[in-house]
């Protein structure tokens, strides 16, 4: 059949089959779709695109004709290549209509596994395919990422893999995508799905949910946010609770455990912002999960791989993180004696037996040590110092300076290096260093670290060394430079060695190969600092001296283009991308992360430095001092502002706290007045009471009916005098109120007297004080009016008290009473005003302490005023000075152009101070001759 079809045409003949009516007879059916499979073996193309594009066109309509099962064709090897590129133009044209992506996602809704579980192959060989444009698609689609997303709830675990493998091809470097899924509650499914299937020990899922979990946290802060605020930080330290027997390391669980591993490095990735990396680090101690990764560290067993990459993210969770670095200080190897996992790592590292990946991830977790971390870096260098070195144990020191030493390239380097990261930024742990005395054989006197370390630099080839000679070199290199940088007492030290600066000029002066060419610049670099850090303590050595020998020697030109070849070598760009390091082989082992920024730093400086004269050096240090001084006087005014400012802040609260005072003083005064006029008008009406009282008896004659009418108004007024009373111990309570609230305010006068700002508020409140006091005096010109009523009803009673009065025998001794009581009220009315006295004295106390705190604030607000002219006139004569010279020098250049104009002959300041001073000795020769 397929001989018979090859010679017809491909295009009409697929349209042919293709377009048979659609009916419900199986037979039919399946004759048509074997037929159409083997025309797919000659023409792939023409057939898939025309059936498939019907088919979906038939299902758009709801007329799909019943399904067929069977299994896939077998493609031979040599044919696919072919299938692939036929893959990629169907796909190209299946997506030209976008419609058919969206319905294929609404059939991914049916349940039918006939129906959905190819619907979700043909999505993944899409997006395989075309993952750019299909990702654009489901994007835009409506509920796209959700129905996918519910394939992880599908109960058939093959549909469920299957997903995962399509969100694996969805989630491909798409941000917007990978923040959907991760909101669908993506990890809360996928974590669930790894303990379901055993963790570590699970299987291919386990690995294919870790990947999908990589491409939604990888480079997404978002999703790495959401990932630990969600708490899902402390699931997934049950994943590395490895057992006692570890003899059993299955491929697939390596390769779990290993993806784990790297899951916990994307979250403590340095490339990650500071704030997320050092919270999620924070997470990992709390819940354990760097303990756990300790104990895999310190197990036996483990697989090299495994322990490697185990060594790395231990590196990464405590990088920065002073909690983790202290707590990974004090872990302990399982020896006998227990040995500090540290030194445990730095045997690895300087053992040359030991793979070179795993000496890179022990180096790069003693970087990680140390990065930021003072403390550790003093903890290591003091184990190198005489007073604390222990010839019992082994100590990172000894180590170190065993590997710095030995026959091995790689250990030199890394040694090197190690001990580098022990001196960055740490000007402290630089001088200490100075201090090591090392013992180089018996009978010769120890030398320094610094000597040796120069000695075994001069000598170069002389030593037999496995590996690299220029890798031990370049390590060396690093390691002085980054000690003897921003430390001009190591420079010190390094220049008092005569052989170093001849040393490092012949490197730098010779012709040597590309091999040599990094050292070439290492040494630029060098000599570059002895000059930059240079304090001109040694004669032979200053500043000028090593510029004027760079100049004989070499060149200023040749030494900048020797100094570029650092950043020109092909391995630095390498090296500055990120901190791991992270090498092919041990021959491209040069670089350092953090050297690279050292140089980055010191290239510029350097460059300068070396073409700058003197003259402009001390310009420059003039100018540094004059700033330094200014800077000096600025920072005295500034804090001399804040105290003031402090000051003010604290007099407005006072002002405040006083005002708010006043003012319930002032509502208190306004209510005694109304209680005060309210006694007035009844003190009227007793007197109006009284004056009718008198006359009645005066002009009647009849004593029954008087006494009657004296009787009534004597009630009266000995239920006003009551309420007299009262009224009279409420005064007493308002006046007891209003001595506190006296006292107080002076205790707040005398505070608001120190400060100089406070001098205005003080004599409004003093205003406020007096205007209280005057009201107090009124109070007591009121009390004494009650007095006089009370006199007036004592005469009130002294008239009823007549013959002819026998009802009221009884009443007189309740008057008796009452005339104590008055007289007692009056002893309180003399007391009252002896306070009013007192009052009247303090006041005068307190206008005398204002006086004195407002002569203090304008002696202080006149010294700062004096203090801020003086600050402005030497500002002013500063730049008169600075235009006046810029003047005087343009004046100068103009006469000289004049000069030479006219054909003159102008000679250099310093030839004309030699001419006078040759004329001066000239006269006083002439002289001599004269007097002799």
């Amino acid at each position: 059949m397929l001989s018979g079809l090859s010679s017809l045409c491909p295009r009409n003949t697929a349209w042919r089959w293709v377009h048979r009516p659609w009916t419900t007879l199986f037979a039919f059916f399946k004759q048509t779709v074997r037929t159409l499979k083997s025309l797919g073996t000659l023409w792939t193309l023409y057939t898939t695109s025309s059936a498939v594009m019907r088919k979906m066109n038939k299902v758009a309509l709801g007329d799909a004709a019943p399904p067929v099962s069977g299994k896939n064709r077998n493609v031979p090897e040599e044919m696919q290549k072919q299938v692939d590129d036929v893959g990629a133009q169907f796909t190209e044209r299946f997506i030209q209509d976008p419609e058919n992506i969206t319905l294929l996602l609404t059939l991914l809704e049916e349940f039918d596994f006939h129906v959905r579980w190819p619907g979700v192959k043909l999505l993944t060989a899409l997006l395989k395919n075309q993952c750019a444009q299909v990702q654009g698609i489901i994007l835009v689609s409506p509920m796209g990422v959700s129905r996918l997303m519910d394939l992880l709830a599908d109960s058939r675990e093959v549909i469920r893999n299957d997903g995962l493998l399509l969100l694996q091809q969805l989630t491909k470097s798409n941000a917007a995508i990978q923040k959907i899924v991760a909101f669908e509650n993506a990890f809360e499914r996928l974590l669930d799905i790894i303990t379901e299937e055993g963790t570590s020990d699970g299987g291919i899922v386990v690995e294919d949910c870790l990947l999908l979990l990589l491409n939604l946290l990888k480079n997404n802060s978002s999703n790495q946010n959401f990932f630990k605020e969600g708490s899902y930080i402390q699931r997934m330290k049950p994943w590395f609770e490895v057992g006692d027997d570890n003899a059993g390391w299955s491929a697939q669980k390596v390769t779990n455990l290993h993806y784990m591993l790297q899951l916990v490095r994307v979250l403590v990735s340095p490339v990650n912002s500071p704030g997320a990396t050092a919270s999620c680090q924070k997470a990992m101690f709390h819940c354990g999960l760097l303990q756990q990764l300790c104990t895999i560290l310190m197990a036996t067993g483990v697989p090299a791989d495994i322990l490697t990459e185990t060594i790395n993210t231990v590196s990464e969770v405590i990088r920065g993180s002073q909690v983790n670095q202290d707590y990974f200080a004090s872990v302990n190897a399982p020896s006998n004696p227990p040995r500090p996992a540290i030194v445990v790592l730095l045997m690895s590292m300087v053992n040359e037996r030991q793979p070179f990946v795993l000496r890179c991830a022990v180096l790069y977790c003693f970087q990680c040590f140390l990065y930021k971390n003072q403390k550790g870096q003093g903890e290591i260098v003091a184990t190198l110092l005489p007073s604390t070195i222990d010839a019992n144990s082994i100590s990172a020191g000894q180590l170190l300076c065993g590997g710095l030493f030995s026959a091995d390239s790689l250990s030199n380097w890394c040694a090197a290096v190690a001990l580098a990261h022990a001196l960055q930024d740490n000007l402290t742990q630089k001088e200490q260093l100075l201090r090591v005395q090392l013992a180089t054989s018996l009978g010769k006197p120890p030398v320094s670290l610094l000597q040796q370390c120069t000695n075994i630099l001069s000598q170069g080839d002389k030593i037999s060394r496995r590996g690299s000679k220029v890798q031990t070199r370049v390590g060396l290199l690093m390691l002085l430079c980054t000690w003897i940088s921003n430390c001009p007492i190591a420079v010190t030290h390094f220049l008092h060695n005569q052989e170093n600066v001849p040393f490092l000029t012949a490197q730098i002066s010779e012709n040597l190969g590309e091999d040599e060419r990094l050292v070439q610049g290492l040494c630029a670099l060098l000599l570059g600092i002895c000059i930059y850090y240079n304090d001109n303590s040694l004669e032979n050595y200053t500043k000028d001296k090593l510029k004027q020998l760079i100049e004989k020697r070499i060149g200023k030109e040749n030494f900048v283009e020797k100094l570029g070849f650092i950043t020109k070598h092909e391995l630095y760009s390498r090296a500055a991308q990120k901190p791991q390091p992270v090498f092919s082989t041990p021959e491209h082992m040069l670089f350092d992360h953090e050297f690279t920024k050292l140089v980055k730093e010191l290239e510029g400086v350097i460059t300068k430095a070396v073409h700058k004269s003197s003259e402009e050096e001390k310009k420059e240090e003039e100018v540094k001092k004059t700033l330094e001084q200014h800077d000096s006087i600025v920072t005295q005014y500034k804090e001399l502002i804040r105290e003031q400012d402090a000051q003010i802040n604290e007099l407005k609260a006072q002002v405040a706290s006083m005002t708010s005072q006043s003012e319930q003083m002032q509502a208190t005064i306004t209510q005694q007045l109304t209680q005060i006029q309210q006694h007035k008008d009844q003190y009227n009406i007793l007197k109006l009471k009284l004056g009718k009282t008198g006359d009645q008896s005066a002009s009647q004659g009849e004593g029954a009916h008087v006494n009657g009418l004296q009787s009534e108004e004597l009630s009266q007024l000995r239920e006003e005098l009551e309420e007299l009373r009262r009224q009279h111990a409420q005064q007493q309570t308002q006046l007891a109120e209003q001595d506190t609230l006296i006292a107080s305010l002076k205790s707040e006068a005398a505070h608001s007297a120190e400060a100089a700002e406070g001098t205005s508020a003080n004599a409004e409140l003093l205003k406020e004080l007096e205007a209280l006091r005057a009201q107090v005096m009124s109070q007591a010109a009121d009390i004494n009016q009650l007095t006089e009523s009370q006199e007036l009803l004592r005469r009130a009673e002294a008239v009823q008290s007549g013959p002819g009065s026998v009802d009221n025998g009884v009443d007189m001794a309740r008057v008796a009473e009452l005339e104590k009581q008055l007289a007692a009220q009056s002893t309180e009315a003399q007391k009252l005003q002896e306070e009013v006295k007192g009052l009247n004295a303090s006041r005068a106390g307190m206008e005398a302490d204002l006086a004195s705190a407002t002569s203090t604030a304008a002696i202080l607000q006149a010294e700062v005023s004096k203090l801020q002219q003086e600050v402005q006139e030497s500002k002013k004569e500063q730049d008169d000075l600075l235009m006046l010279l810029a003047d005087q020098d343009q004046k100068i250049l103009t006469l000289k152009q004049k000069l030479k104009d006219l054909g003159e002959t102008i000679e250099d300041e310093d030839d004309l101070d030699s001419k006078d001073q040759s004329e001066d000795d000239e006269d006083e020769e002439e002289e001599e001759e004269d007097d002799e």
